[in-house]
């Protein structure tokens, strides 16, 4: 009897395992920090990503901005050559028929050489000009084709570009609704509002600092996008440039274009003033120096433009810039 248990109780086991894992048996639900952890880890790849699809995107309206401008002078000129040329071929046929040209054989035909000398001097004038003008039109004409077809180029360059990182942003758009799905059962998703009026700021900031600040701190609650430049939604870059543009300030649209830009306005990280631009190593994130060492950012998706201190930020840093 005991050699018939044996194999019976194995075979329980072997059934047990092919068994669905639920009620008592089921994995653990995920915790909210697990949850979190994934999500931040999404997020990482997600900053890179999109950041690059930002930059592919900017890339793509200034080619096509600069393709539209040259093409259209392009048929400007086009047409003014046509133009000229109409007019020369008509201005030949009128001077042959009624002008000097019309009167060449008679003059040619004369006895005084020095009239035949003038007469073919003011006609060897004429043709010159005409070709010269001609001429000039055309070598205008050839260097606008050429800049038309490197515009095209670029176009069709950034076109490329722009859709094979939408691609990688679909798959992290997927991803991510997946973890929107998590953390909403979790109760640990904010959807945010759009609408939302924010808090008021009152630190020491001045001057365009604080226009920054004060812009920036109407804009908490809502929600964080991807891609987002407001007013309903922001993602980190777009939050900065809107709200340094409330400065007075012009700043590129990504991060990798703002951390460029301040190349020669570089500031330690331990001698931050509010309205200060700091970065996350990878320059996937940027964020707003607040005072009294918080931050106000758009942070992740899921989440919410907020006020956080800057030691709970948990990213590494690699600088910061004063606009």
């Amino acid at each position: 009897m005991r050699f018939g248990r044996v194999p019976l109780a194995a075979g329980m086991a072997v059934v047990a395992l092919l068994l669905p894992l639920d009620g008592a048996m089921a994995d653990p639900k995920p915790t909210i920090k697990q949850a979190k952890a994934k999500l931040e880890k999404l997020n990482d790849k997600a900053d890179k990503v999109v950041e690059s699809y930002n930059q592919a995107t900017e890339r793509y309206k200034k080619a096509k901005k600069a393709y539209g401008t040259l093409n259209d002078t392009y048929k400007r000129r086009l047409a003014t050559v046509a133009g000229l040329r109409t007019q020369i071929v008509t201005m030949a046929v009128n001077e042959y028929q009624t002008g000097v040209m019309g009167h060449l054989p008679a003059l040619m035909g004369g006895g005084d050489p020095t009239g035949k000398l003038n007469v073919m001097a003011l006609v060897d004038q004429l043709a010159d000009e005409r070709s010269e003008q001609l001429t000039a039109f055309d070598n205008q004409n050839r260097e606008l084709v050429a800049d038309r077809d490197k515009a095209k180029t670029a176009l069709a360059s950034a076109d490329k570009e722009r859709d094979a990182v939408a691609k990688d942003r679909a798959d992290v758009l997927k991803l991510v609704a997946q973890q929107k799905k998590l953390l909403v059962k979790l109760g640990a998703y904010r959807a945010g509002d759009p609408n939302s009026t924010g808090v008021e700021y009152t630190g020491s900031a001045s001057g365009n600092a604080a226009a920054v600040l004060e812009f920036a701190f109407a804009q908490v609650g809502k929600p964080y996008q991807f891609g987002g430049t407001g007013p309903g939604s922001w993602d980190c870059s777009g939050l900065t440039q809107a709200s340094w543009r409330a400065g007075g300030v012009s700043l590129p649209r990504t991060t990798w274009e703002q951390w460029s830009w301040g190349a020669n306005r570089k500031v330690p990280l331990d001698s931050l003033q509010p309205g200060d631009l700091i970065f996350s190593e990878g320059l996937g994130h940027v964020s707003i120096y607040a005072g009294d060492g918080k931050i106000v950012h758009a942070p992740q998706t899921g989440d919410v433009v907020k006020i956080v201190a800057l030691s709970d930020y948990g990213r590494p840093l690699v600088g910061a810039i004063r606009p």
